[in-house]
């Protein structure tokens, strides 16, 4: 059993592993052979980063685990144009503003299956890094390749392949807050057979004295076979069952000791390909989303009996989806794709609540179905030429028909600058709960329109000495509208409470800095300038709704910036330091009647991290190695949510065995 050392200890044992890191062995020169990466989530097949005209960032599962994140939101937050706000300790709610977007309005995939609940909502707080292979994030609508939620981005998760012979590791990590993470995998395969799996447990206490438990559980896997050069199938799977403890209420404030929550969800894919003749190619990809969970705050004692006391709910919602695509490879380097989507939803909701005023209680049972027909044409008429048009029309059985296109094109001038463009138009639909809640505070609007924007992006890219450093910048204009709103007491009790009514506009530059340089160093910078503004608050917004017309959008900074630098250290392992500065934003105070809207000052915070292989085999394998993470490196007191605390300075080591 691994055993939990204090925080002083913690700290003493991985600035040991820091400082002897370096010194492990001499460092060798970096390869200065360099490939363009491959980017598939923009045009749901491997295209060039340089020939996509929409922002794309490619993040390495490898580099990830090497720098210690163990959650996916967590390595968003480095990202140019992404802003990501958690809820208090770990497992609470986690979002991510892409763009100045909602958090619904990103649609998150993995291996190709959509993880978002019907409606858009998106809760990261549970996605691990674990078996993770690479993250692609492509900023700006794309819903002309994958419908709803593809609003301001898409983010895609592509599971670990194996190759070769039979591969296992182990790991144990531990730290702060009695946390203890443990998982392991095996992985392996040939040209016709390949396979990963793994499983990983983690818990914690929380960062409050009590009630403030964490756990999860994950396992997933892949499965692929090649049975010729013209075919290829594979079936994924990921599993996660978590529960998270809260003592907080609603301002954040320490006020009850067995409210918690769990969620167990699975997501299962599957994907077949084959080349046909004359330069085409079927795919079939099946996708299952399902989510089960709910809350239990039960009274504290006999004695807790004012004001709403006590309150549980249960929900399981569902997502079928079936994608054909042909896609036709033309002359000219021109790629038609052309498709048609199918998706059924369910969702079954209730809750209850206990009052002083007496018990409530609703639920609904509702489902909706979802058709697309899209086609899409990538081509390069002349050389520094690419150009990508692309349209959708849906129809859902709930708001009837939406249109959806985008357009956009690179051109390389004789500098070797990359000049890019785009424009496009996104949508999500309404939540199960805006369409069908019937319950005495609300009740939903069958009529709902989806919410759409529209948006446009420019941007230019430039690599220099020999591609060891690549500077990008993109400008993007983004318009919201339809956004459904709440509507406090209609006349009628009858009457629905969500309406089609607000709008928004979010504005701003992304900055992009790559160095290679000599000796295995690498740092990445970002930068994100940002302007929000609610443009029509509509009936229910104004001073103490999280609309206010002319204000700013909530949780959002104008001025964010990381820069990530990571040394590696040959065959040994690697030292890694993050610095990541967030600027004010606004959020609102709910103690006070109406709420009041406050400003989140500024915060910047550090992170450190290393891995050093401390024993190896005369083969590759086994090998041992040594972990560690120091998060919040000066202990910067600062809120993501207001009213809600965040980590301290946290600490964990870890051992890694690799057979």
């Amino acid at each position: 059993m691994l055993r939990l050392l204090n925080r002083d200890g913690w700290a003493g044992a991985l600035v040991g592993l820091i400082l002897i890191a370096p010194c492990a062995v001499a460092q060798q020169p970096a390869d200065t052979t360099r490939l363009e990466p491959v980017v598939v989530t923009a045009n749901r097949l491997p295209t060039p980063v340089g020939d996509v005209p929409a922002a794309v960032t490619i993040l390495e599962g490898r580099e990830l685990e090497a720098r210690g994140i163990d959650y996916v939101a967590d390595a968003l937050r480095d990202v140019a144009g992404v802003d990501v706000a958690r809820n208090g300790s770990y497992g609470g709610v986690t979002s991510a503003f892409v763009r100045g977007g909602e958090s619904d309005y990103l649609k998150v995939l993995v291996d190709g299956v959509s993880l978002n609940d019907p409606g858009g909502a998106i809760d990261l707080a549970h996605l691990t890094m674990d078996n993770v292979d690479r993250i692609e994030i492509v900023r700006g609508p794309v819903s002309v390749l994958y419908g709803s939620d593809a609003v301001s981005g898409v983010v895609q998760i592509f599971t670990r392949r194996g190759t070769g012979a039979l591969r296992g590791d182990v790991s144990v990590r531990g730290g702060t807050y009695k946390s203890v993470d443990a998982n392991g995998g095996i992985a392996g395969g040939t040209n016709v057979l390949d396979y990963a799996l793994s499983a990983a447990r983690s818990r914690t206490d929380g960062i409050y004295e009590s009630n403030n438990d964490y756990s999860n559980t994950v396992w997933s896997g892949t499965i692929g076979v090649r049975p010729d050069d013209r075919t290829d199938a594979r079936v994924t799977l990921r599993y996660g069952a978590s529960q998270y403890h809260f003592p907080t209420d609603g301002l954040g404030a320490v006020v009850d000791d067995n409210a918690f929550q769990r969620r167990d969800q699975i997501v299962l894919g599957a994907e077949a390909g084959r080349f046909l003749s004359g330069g085409m190619e079927a795919r079939l990809t099946l996708g299952l989303n399902q989510a089960d969970g709910g809350i239990d705050d039960r009274p504290d004692g006999p004695a807790d009996t004012l004001g709403y006391f006590a309150y549980s709910s249960l929900y399981s919602a569902i997502r079928r989806s079936a994608d054909l695509r042909v896609n036709a490879f033309l002359p000219a380097a021109t790629v038609l794709t052309v498709g048609g989507a199918v998706e059924w939803q369910r969702e079954r909701s209730a809750d209850e609540t206990l009052s002083e005023f007496g018990p409530s209680a609703s639920s609904f049972d509702a489902t909706r179905t979802n058709g697309g027909l899209y086609a899409q044409v990538q081509a390069t008429p002349i050389a520094p030429l690419a150009v990508t048009v692309g349209g959708r029309l849906d129809e859902n059985s709930a708001f009837g028909t939406f249109v959806s296109y985008r357009a956009g094109a690179r051109y390389v001038l004789p500098t070797g600058t990359r000049v890019r463009g785009a424009a496009g138009k996104g949508f999500k639909e309404p939540t199960f709960f805006e369409n069908f809640a019937a319950g005495p505070f609300a009740r939903g609007n069958p009529d709902l329109r989806p919410e759409r924007s529209q948006s446009w992006e420019i941007g230019i890219e430039q690599a220099l000495w020999n591609g060891t450093v690549v500077v990008a910048a993109t400008y993007f204009d983004q318009k919201f509208r339809d956004l459904v709103q709440y509507s406090f007491g209609s006349p009628d009790p009858s009457d629905p409470d969500f309406f089609n009514v607000a709008a928004a506009a979010a504005a701003g530059i992304e900055a992009e800095l790559t160095v290679t340089a000599p000796l295995g160093l690498r740092i990445t910078g970002a930068y994100t300038y940002l302007r929000t503004e609610v443009v029509d608050a509509g009936e229910g917004g104004g001073v103490g709704s999280a609309l206010e017309e002319g204000a700013r959008l909530l949780r959002r900074p104008t001025h964010g910036v990381s820069v990530v630098a990571r040394q590696q250290i040959r065959n040994r392992g690697s030292v890694s330091a993050t610095v990541r500065y967030v600027g004010d934003r606004d959020d609102l105070d709910f103690g006070t009647f109406p709420a009041a809207r406050v400003t989140l000052p500024w915060y910047v915070r550090v992170d450190i991290a290393a891995e050093v292989r401390v024993w190896r085999a005369v083969g590759e394998h086994p090998a041992v190695g040594l972990t560690g993470r120091l998060e919040n490196l000066f202990d910067t007191g600062y809120r993501e949510v207001h009213g809600f605390l965040t980590p301290g300075r946290t600490i964990a080591v870890g051992l890694k065995v690799t057979l």
